[in-house]
């Protein structure tokens, strides 16, 4: 079953888009969709919404200080969305991405911009749905995933060999 993706992508940038590669929304929607369907994602509903938001540096600090106790920047928080039992809504909740961060990591790792944008994207919806790495069992269970979802995108082993663009 195909799940209906109802994406809210937010660019929450001074200056906007110039100053970062940026994924475009269709981008941002396949590397989601993927996810879903490698994870035969249906929970019996037909919709799913979600937000994606990129943020700055200050942005991403706020939160992450706020959220986990972190004053630090980082690349990606995920904030998974518990409605009560009773009360079905489809929303999965919202990944926050911090450009200045994913952009300068990609370079760190040779990696290509769109490589590691996706990445980043899978990880944190992975994180929406319940995955984590707390421990090395789930590390490993959810790096699985990560390298499955993204093979079938095109893409290399975020965590092997350094990738050449």
């Amino acid at each position: 079953m195909i799940v209906s993706l109802d994406l809210d992508y937010q660019i929450a940038l001074q200056g906007g888009r110039q100053q970062y590669y940026l994924p475009s929304e269709i981008q941002v929607k396949d590397w989601i969709n993927s996810v879903l369907q490698s994870l035969e994602f249906d929970r019996d509903k037909e919709k799913v919404q979600l937000t994606v938001r990129i943020v700055s540096e200050q942005e991403m600090i706020q939160l992450n200080s706020q959220f986990r106790g972190k004053h630090r920047v980082t690349n990606v928080l995920s904030f998974p969305f518990e409605s009560p039992k009773s009360v079905y809504l489809p929303l999965l909740g919202d990944v926050v991405v911090c450009a200045a961060v994913v952009n300068a990591e990609a370079r760190q790792q040779l990696k290509q911009d769109e490589q590691h944008w996706a990445h980043m994207i899978v990880h944190g919806v992975l994180h929406l749905l319940g995955y984590d790495h707390l421990d090395e069992h789930d590390a490993q269970r959810m790096e699985l995933l990560e390298r499955n979802v993204l093979s079938t995108l095109g893409f290399p082993n975020p965590y092997g060999e350094i990738n050449t663009p």
